[in-house]
């Protein structure tokens, strides 16, 4: 039996998923797979920081964020410490890094990670931003230091879409990636098709927690081009950066043209694509029309999906959540257990 001490840097929505996975299939993990996962820490900018060496019950971290909102009432012998504190001397195995995602500088994520790895810690995270601004960096650092990052969150949430590209399709030449990258413009162009105008589908997606207050990063396109920069950088080994992403988001799409489409049996969907060329590569976000008979093209609401063009199989199409509390909690899982596997093997 392998037991891996994790500390969690940020306790939102994702940490809170996580955690309530490990309280209902911990002991299920255990036995099935001979691997524990024990939280010695967890440190939130605004819910607190406690550190416990013998453990933190997920069962107790669970019921004080469903009372009070914040850790003040977990008994711990240490509390108050920040991310790069707790990442330092909570001595875990694995930081969790799950904190606000920033695609323009990375931080405070990527200092969280650079200091993880520095300091001989394996890494698993979903957030974005370390991870489209400067992967090549952070790979090197944790190869340097025989240890592993896993990121499967940061593109499709819980469904394995770095994983099917990396590893079960890693001899079929992949050569083009194209998908439906974020759930959200997805969801507000399957309300527009419905005869919603764009307004009324915005609102009623923020009235669904899919959309935030402040929507830019998704309508204008910058989630995706990070996903975009992820999938080129880890699957096909290409030298991208957000700047090499053409990039335009679904704001200037006129119900006309939405109803123009569907008339034709087409659908408008926002698709992050990435190429290999003869030389170089394109790279793009941007509203297309595509056939119904396309297979991205009948995917709806808020999911997600990704095909995969190759040389040995043709077309590979993965569709699955991109979103969700328990489901990017899931991709945690997914990187604890690949690494277990890893170190196992």
């Amino acid at each position: 039996m392998n037991t891996y001490r994790l500390a969690l840097i940020g306790f939102g929505n994702v940490g809170q998923g996580f955690v309530q996975i490990l309280h209902e299939r911990g002991d299920e993990l255990a036995q099935r797979y001979g691997a524990r996962f024990q939280i010695v820490a967890v440190s939130d900018l605004l819910k607190g920081s406690v550190y416990d060496p013998d453990g933190l019950s997920p069962a107790t971290l669970l019921h004080a964020i469903g009372s009070d909102n914040n850790l003040d009432n977990v008994a711990a012998p240490h509390r108050g410490w920040n991310a790069l504190r707790t990442i330092e001397e909570s001595h875990a195995d694995v930081i969790v890094e799950i904190s606000y995602t920033d695609l323009e500088t990375g931080e405070p994520a990527l200092g969280h990670i650079r200091q993880a790895l520095a300091a001989g810690r394996h890494v698993v995270t979903t957030n974005k931003g370390p991870i489209a601004l400067h992967y090549p960096e952070l790979r090197k650092l944790a190869h340097d230091k025989e240890v592993e990052i896993g990121v499967e969150g940061t593109v499709m949430s819980g469904t394995p879409a770095l994983r099917l590209g990396q590893e079960l399709l890693a001899g079929a030449g992949v050569w083009r990636i194209q998908g439906i990258l974020n759930g959200t413009t997805n969801y507000i162009l399957t309300q527009m098709e419905a005869e919603a105008s764009y307004a009324e589908a915005l609102a009623d997606a923020q009235a669904r927690g899919y959309a935030e207050a402040d929507p830019t990063g998704d309508v204008e396109g910058y989630d995706a081009a990070g996903k975009v920069v992820i999938l080129a950088n880890l699957l096909m080994d290409l030298p991208l950066t957000m700047k090499d992403v053409e990039r335009q988001g679904i704001t200037q799409l006129q119900p006309e043209a939405i109803a123009a489409a569907k008339r034709v049996g087409e659908r408008w969907k926002l698709i992050g694509s990435v190429e290999k060329q003869e030389g170089g590569f394109t790279a793009s976000v941007r509203p297309v029309r595509l056939p119904v008979s396309h297979p991205l093209a009948a995917v709806s609401g808020a999911t997600n999906a990704i095909t995969y063009t190759t040389d040995l199989l043709g077309d590979v199409t993965l569709i699955g959540p991109g979103a969700g509390r328990t489901e990017t909690g899931y991709a945690l899982l997914g990187d604890l257990l690949a690494i277990d596997r890893r170190r196992k093997a």
